[in-house]
């Protein structure tokens, strides 16, 4: 796919023309409700397979059509180039995507290894449900890349029928399901939540359920609390076994622990925990994740980092979610909610003590609006992405990006008079992410929080990645 950034003038119709995409195609996978409306400064993703290419020095077109399989004559039209000799280093192309034709008696195998895609990528791109029913003459789109496999969790706290609908459409794009949260009590019972909605929907879903206790609420840290389950031996067994009890009577297949704010003189006995529930979770066939705040170094200083110890969870859990969000917190100062150049420190520290294999990247899925100026324990609103854009064009704004953070944002004046300064993710942002979990080599990521419409992001999340279906071998 490709991200068009909005210039000035910029019209649907044009965007359309350039890319020859249909107009109906780039509102839909951008869940534009505005599309005569575009704001200067925002991201469109192009369903396309072409790609751009700026010509280096030395370069002719039949070098570049050579590199990417394609001919003179169709990176000529696709660019209205007059005289196809007449190009210049830092002359942007449009590369089209290839196609084939299928002839009688192929099959999507031979296609695939043709071309040297993978089958499963090939499916993808072309939407083919039945790989047996193609016909002579179908013309089919070539990726271009090969897309990694990876696995995707998604946290709701939107439970009862709210979930329903939501998972439903999230949940080809989910390895894993995880209702929030199971809030733990000090004899070792767990506050129940109604998440059998949710969890029969990810069953139909083809998405694991994973169970989710915590120790904090939006209003308690949780810190004392988590004090008193992790120095009683007796409690942790308590707990376990009503956690076990809960996972088999709700038909849960894994779990995840998100305790925090604990004291860093409970670090310890918040890790020997960790091992006991493991061995006890591991016993009756499940898995066991737990969620990690993001640490730059061992030794960071703070309630939410101390007893956090990346090196043990990465021993002794299946896998951990880094909770690489909430720099923009709803009541701190407007900033960005996960600058892209904070992560790369948490990652960089991470992958020196945990395996890269046991690592998911957290990814927000929402927006915030602060009023200007910021005082003191003033609550930003938090809102959909969508939201964000549809006050971007309610209020005439100009959409900025920055670099450092790899975050869009913009400001604007209310009715009121006010100043806002907003922060949200695009398809720019939400591709300098998923380049990051590409590079560090990730075995996935992990979203807060599902029921903040994004279209872009799954529509990108598809094009650059596999998603791991766990369930048809797991299934109850």
């Amino acid at each position: 796919m490709i991200i068009h950034e909005v210039k000035s003038g910029d019209t649907l119709w044009q965007i359309s023309t350039n890319y020859g995409v249909p107009i109906g195609k780039i509102v839909d996978i951008n869940g534009l409700e505005y599309p005569n409306q575009l704001v200067i400064g925002q991201s469109l993703v192009i369903p396309t397979e072409g790609i751009f290419h700026t010509v280096k020095a030395g370069e002719t077109l039949w070098l570049i059509a050579r590199e990417y399989g394609t001919t003179i004559q169709e990176i000529v039209d696709a660019n209205t180039i007059a005289n196809p000799d007449n190009i210049y280093p830092g002359l942007r192309l449009y590369i089209p995507a290839r196609q084939h034709r299928v002839q009688t008696g192929e099959t999507l195998w031979q296609i695939a290894e043709k071309y040297g895609v993978s089958l499963e990528n090939l499916l993808q791109v072309n939407d083919i449900q039945n790989p047996n029913l193609i016909y002579p003459g179908t013309v089919l789109v070539i990726p271009r890349n090969n897309r990694p496999v990876i696995e995707v969790n998604g946290y709701i706290y939107m439970l009862g029928d709210m979930a329903i609908p939501i998972v439903r459409e999230d949940g080809p794009y989910l390895t894993y399901l995880s209702p929030f949260a199971y809030l733990i009590r000090e004899d070792g019972t767990l506050q129940p939540i109604n998440d059998t909605p949710a969890i029969e929907t990810s069953y139909a879903e083809d998405v694991v359920p994973m169970m989710s206790i915590t120790n904090f609420t939006s209003t308690e840290k949780g810190e004392n609390l988590a004090s008193v389950i992790l120095n009683s031996p007796e409690l942790q067994e308590t707990l376990l076994t009503n956690i076990l009890n809960i996972m088999k009577d709700k038909n849960y297949l894994g779990l995840n622990i998100d305790f925090e704010n604990v004291l860093p003189a409970d670090r310890e006995g918040y890790n020997q925990f960790l091992q006991l529930a493991v061995d006890r979770v591991h016993e009756e066939g499940y898995f066991v994740s737990s969620a990690l705040a993001p640490k730059v170094s061992a030794d960071q200083p703070g309630l939410l980092y101390e007893a956090h110890d990346y090196e043990a969870h990465g021993k002794i859990l299946d896998f951990v979610v880094l909770m690489t969000y909430e720099w923009g917190w709803r009541k701190g100062p407007p900033q960005a909610i996960s600058p892209l150049n904070q992560i790369k420190r948490v990652l960089d520290y991470a992958v020196t003590v945990i395996p890269r294999d046991k690592i998911f990247f957290g990814f927000q899925l929402y927006a915030r609006d602060w009023l200007l100026p910021h005082k003191q324990g003033q609550e930003a609103e938090t809102f959909s992405v969508q939201e964000a854009i549809a006050r971007a064009v309610k209020y005439g704004t100009v959409i900025q990006y920055d670099e450092v953070t790899d975050s869009p944002y913009f400001n604007y004046t209310d009715e009121q008079g006010r100043q806002h300064e907003v922060w949200f993710e695009d398809a720019r942002s939400a591709q300098a992410k998923f380049d990051a979990v590409k590079d560090y080599n990730l075995r996935g990521i992990s979203y807060w929080a599902l029921g903040y419409p994004f279209p872009q992001n799954w529509a990108l999340l598809k094009d650059n990645f596999m998603i791991e279906k766990l369930l048809p071998n797991n299934q109850l």
